[in-house]
């Protein structure tokens, strides 16, 4: 009965889950509420296009109008209209080619093995998108929907026209999607736990007491730390397309859409990533062992640690000044002042490093290797 364990486990860790998503939504702003209206605005547009074309009018393949209007309600309005013209585009062709073959050979069965090949090729057309599959979907309507006939196959590319309209309707004029939000979250997420990393390794270094396994776990965040980044990339991606064709999007959100300063911001965090990454594998080799570099003396630890904790702070003033609203004098003079310092300490410990690794050749070009990259990265967090 084991498995009767686990799966009472696996449905209470899905039904606490479910349920602080639910309080999430509640409690204010964020992905689970904007989850959630999501989900509500497809209810919406499937009884509405229900409603009117199964209910009011009786029409005879009235299913058609909610199934489209419920995969049109997207995560962007924008993505709404694009795939809405590509389905509508691909269930067209489907449908002429179903019912052109099966009024020429009067056989179902013959006319699916010939029909679905084909319009599966002919979905593969670049301008289908990702929508080219509904190419096969309008064909099976035809073909297993009873008696074909030119007028049902119209009433059917009727239904997933008056279908497309509502959905795309529906998420355009009710709240429609943004995710500024989520782009400026995305970007402080990775802000903070570049910070956490090189204080967490500055403080390694500068007690001594760093080991293989916990270097190596620095250099795991390291990592992840580049995929924080990819996702702030993307979420400025889908924040632009957010406010395309969005009839409320720049009225009622004061935010400006992701401009130069999301793609500067981006720039700097991307050496913010590769540089972490190169500190905490050199530091993960020394401390294992097994790499080219020599595990460094306090004389080049302490100053490198000390480095390591004016970057943190350097890159903790660049996202608060950065993402602040308006204009942040104070907060950019406060950065100007924290990367001046990260230049002295860089300074300082090139001046140790040629001492402190006299004897070791492979040491000297990893650290002089470092070395450059803080000083591009210092110049990045000024520049941008």
């Amino acid at each position: 009965m084991e498995w009767m364990g686990r799966l009472m486990r696996e449905a209470r860790r899905r039904a606490a889950a479910a349920v602080r998503t639910v309080r999430l939504a509640w409690a204010g702003p964020g992905r689970e509420r904007d989850l959630v209206a999501q989900a509500g605005k497809a209810a919406l547009a499937a009884w509405v296009a229900w409603a009117v074309a199964g209910w009011w009018l009786a029409a005879p393949m009235a299913f058609v109008a909610p199934w489209v209007a419920v995969v049109l309600v997207e995560s962007t309005v924008f993505r709404s209209l694009a795939h809405g013209l590509q389905q509508l585009g691909a269930i067209a062709v489907g449908t002429v080619v179903a019912t052109g073959v099966a009024l020429v050979l009067d056989h179902t069965m013959v006319t699916m093995a010939l029909v679905l090949p084909t319009v599966l090729l002919l979905g593969q057309w670049q301008r289908l998108g990702s929508q080219g599959v509904y190419a096969a979907t309008g064909a099976l309507f035809v073909l297993t929907g009873g008696q074909v006939t030119v007028a049902a196959s119209a009433a059917r590319i009727a239904e997933a026209v008056f279908g497309a309209v509502v959905g795309v309707a529906v998420n355009a004029l009710i709240r429609p999607p943004v995710y500024l939000r989520d782009t400026r979250a995305a970007l402080l997420d990775a802000v903070q736990e570049a910070e956490a990393i090189l204080d967490s390794v500055a403080e390694g270094l500068a007690t001594g007491e760093w080991e293989g396994q916990q270097a190596g776990e620095w250099h795991e965040r390291a990592l992840r730390l580049g995929r924080l980044v990819d996702q702030a990339r993307q979420a400025i991606g889908w924040s632009r397309e957010s406010m395309r064709v969005n009839p409320w999007g720049r009225r009622r959100h004061a935010v400006a859409p992701p401009g130069k300063a999301y793609a500067d911001a981006l720039a700097v965090l991307d050496h913010v990533a590769v540089h972490t990454s190169g500190v905490t594998r050199t530091v993960w080799e020394a401390a294992d062992g097994g790499g080219k570099a020599a595990r460094p003396d306090t004389t080049i630890a302490r100053p490198y640690a000390d480095f390591l904790h004016r970057t943190a702070r350097a890159v903790s003033l660049y996202g608060r000044t950065r993402f602040a609203p308006g204009d942040d004098d104070a907060g950019a003079e406060e950065l100007r002042e924290a990367v001046g310092e990260l230049h002295r300490s860089l300074d300082d410990f090139r001046v140790r490093l040629p001492g402190a690794v006299a004897d070791d050749p492979d040491a000297l070009v990893t650290y002089g290797t470092l070395l450059a990259q803080a000083h591009r990265l210092a110049d990045q967090l000024v520049r941008h």
